[in-house]
């Protein structure tokens, strides 16, 4: 039984996590399960097979959100 979910684009089920990304460090593709496919490249949800593009706009307001207020917060002194 493969470790993730087959690939959306090409049914290759052979994918390894990735560690790091832009958008969310090494937090956010942990939280995402976010693999990326060794076959055509392409990444994706290892838990469910689908995009995470939802999820990672989700992740990325609720980080600027805790940045602001974090900000307010220590920033007024």
């Amino acid at each position: 039984m493969p470790e993730y979910a087959p690939c959306p684009n090409c049914d290759c089920e052979d994918a390894t996590r990735v560690g790091w990304t832009w958008w969310g460090g090494a937090l956010g593709p942990a939280l995402l399960t976010h693999v990326k496919c060794e076959e055509c490249g392409t990444q994706y949800n290892g838990k469910t097979g689908k995009s995470n593009t939802t999820g990672i706009v989700i992740y990325t307001v609720a980080i600027i959100g805790v940045v602001i207020v974090l900000g307010a917060i220590f920033g007024g002194q």
